[in-house]
């Protein structure tokens, strides 16, 4: 795990802080002890522990909110001029710790940078700040009969310019995609102050399309101002409806059956028999359990829903009704169950997504399992964001230790067991929370030659190495 490195004298700091108040405003600069320490943990699970234990390691020297694009394009001068490295962060709720600086210096949180969107419903877009949160966007649209169906469970808690910086993807992407489908069209600006807009309309055979460089780069190459994403019409019609599986294999084939078929349902969930309990509270279960949700034009959603039936059933499924979806929709966005457990003492929890092809898939599933099992007193799967050629596996750990300090040791155990198995087995070590510092260890062997190449870009995009340092490996 990467350490805080900054070993900035107190001059050198006080210079910084200087010449930052000829660019913003000294209120919106920050160097108070308290501040600094909050804005040294993010929502990765070790870092609320250690955030309990008084623990900072990975401490920032100055905070600074900017008001305008001016603003930032001034920080970042001052940045470079004196060497410090510069991060920008949203609101913090990165589960793998994207948003924590390793090496100090200069905390940007664009959060306040909010103005009004830019809507075309000729060409069904939204352009809008990087810095304003994912529910305002979605609540300003749906005032207009207008959705992003874009919808990470973080949606209030996260930035749309988080999105585009961690990769991220939402509950209803094998429908709608990730972020590399939403997305459109970013503003960014470079270390060496420079904006450029990247995307194309609606595509492009010129070159390789750069947006594709600032996707999931953790603010390690540019600061991301502005993102256009795309918008729909609500759907006219829903069809939710959960299913009994005999077995993981069972659903595994029907979730590819369906995908290979071409059916596109807008939610896909399968529960492993340890989570189906937690799945369906509501009902005494010892089975694997399926959630499926068909949206869109009602002649062309009830077909899509009789076919991904037939298909569920031919693989052993058997309907519990649409309750058990409904339910979930009503609670997808709580966090509190994980809250609760890192607030008790000696408590820890954790979510890890991976993913592999449809080949190897039940494979990983069951090595992780028995490879966690002995670390945590419960481990839980789920299959979900479905593909052609494979699928996302959550592994959830749920157990307690007699302190937090015990809490944090036993996270990172988890951490190393899980991304020892996936990479040996060559599977992604991360589906869409990201690399962060949770998988800091990891990304150069799964990455494989295509890690140096990223060392090369870095270069090229941030020659001296100010944004973001120590992450993605590097």
């Amino acid at each position: 795990m990467a350490k805080n490195s900054s070993k900035r004298s107190a001059q050198v700091i006080s210079d910084v802080v200087l010449a930052l108040q000829s660019v913003v405003q000294s209120e919106n600069i920050a160097t108070q002890a308290e501040i600094l320490d909050e804005y040294s943990h993010d929502a990765w699970p070790v870092s609320a522990l250690e955030k309990k234990l008084e623990i900072h390691q990975f401490r920032p020297d100055i905070v600074v909110t900017p008001r305008s694009k001016k603003e930032i394009l001034g920080v970042l001068k001052v940045a470079k001029d004196n060497q410090v490295p510069i991060m920008a962060r949203g609101l913090g709720s990165s589960v793998t710790g994207q948003s924590l600086a390793t090496q100090g210096g200069i905390v940007l949180d664009l959060s306040k940078i909010v103005s009004e969107p830019v809507l075309s419903i000729s060409d069904m877009t939204v352009s809008a700040s990087a810095g304003m949160r994912g529910s305002d966007l979605e609540e300003w649209l749906n005032k207009k009969s207008l959705t992003m169906n874009f919808f990470p469970q973080s949606l209030s808690r996260s930035t749309i310019g988080g999105w585009v910086a961690t990769r991220a993807t939402g509950q209803l992407s094998t429908k709608f995609g990730g972020i590399e489908e939403s997305a459109v069209g970013l503003t960014v600006i470079l270390s060496d102050s420079s904006e450029i807009q990247v995307g194309q309309k609606p595509r492009a055979a010129v070159g390789p399309n750069l947006k594709e460089l600032f996707l999931g780069t953790e603010g390690m190459f540019a600061v991301i101002t502005e993102v256009t994403l795309k918008v729909y019409r609500k759907s006219e019609i829903q069809i939710s409806e959960a299913w009994l599986m005999p077995s993981v294999n069972s659903g595994i084939v029907a979730m590819r059956q369906i995908m290979h078929s071409g059916i596109r349902p807008s939610l896909v969930r399968f529960y492993d028999e340890a989570e189906a309990k937690f799945a369906v509270p509501e009902i005494e279960l010892n089975k694997c359990v399926l959630f499926l949700t068909h949206e869109g034009l009602s002649s062309i959603t009830k077909a899509e829903h009789l076919e991904s039936s037939k298909i569920v059933e031919s693989s052993g499924g058997v309907s519990i009704g649409s309750v058990p979806v409904d339910n979930w929709y009503k609670r997808r966005f709580d966090f509190s169950a994980v809250e609760n457990i890192l607030a008790s003492k000696g408590g820890y929890a954790e979510t890890i997504e991976v993913a592999h092809n449809w080949s190897e898939i039940e494979n990983l599933y069951s090595r992780l399992v028995k490879e966690l099992t002995p670390l945590s007193d419960t481990v839980l799967g789920h299959f979900s964001h479905v593909y052609t050629n494979g699928a996302s596996l959550y592994i959830i750990l749920l157990g307690k230790t007699d302190t937090d300090e015990q809490a944090v040791l036993r996270l990172r155990k988890i951490w190393d067991a899980a991304m020892t198995v996936v990479t040996e087995l060559g599977g992604e070590i991360s589906h869409h929370h990201g690399a962060g510092l949770a998988r800091q260890d990891f990304i150069a062997k799964s990455l494989g030659t295509q890690h140096e190449l990223l060392r090369k870009l870095k270069n090229v995009m941030d020659p001296e190495g100010i944004l973001n340092p120590g992450h993605l490996g590097l």
